[in-house]
């Protein structure tokens, strides 16, 4: 694992379920050098879990921001060190 990758978490608040929202941000997810999932909360946020180098990971965040924005209301984002437990991008229920 390279040192310079980080690990994104991020969530999501507003109409963000039932929208498509894991399924587009996968789709992005695939046009970019990251790994991690996405997923349903039960309090009706979406989680996204994101790792690889920062620069690659702004540029993720962004389009998923830009793609989905009208179903944000708000969303937080933490970083940490990367863990490379993750081998693609993926879809949780």
């Amino acid at each position: 694992m390279k040192a310079d990758r980080q690990r994104r978490e991020s969530l999501y608040r507003g109409h963000v379920q039932g929208v498509g929202f894991r399924f587009t941000t996968r789709e992005i997810a695939a046009r970019f050098d990251v790994t991690g999932f996405v997923e349903n909360l039960p309090d009706g946020r979406v989680r996204l879990v994101a790792e690889g180098a920062s620069d690659e990971l702004d540029r993720f965040l962004e389009a998923v921001s830009q793609r989905m924005g009208d179903h944000i209301h708000e969303s937080v984002t933490d970083t940490r060190p990367a863990t490379g437990e993750f081998s693609g991008f993926g879809i949780r229920a």
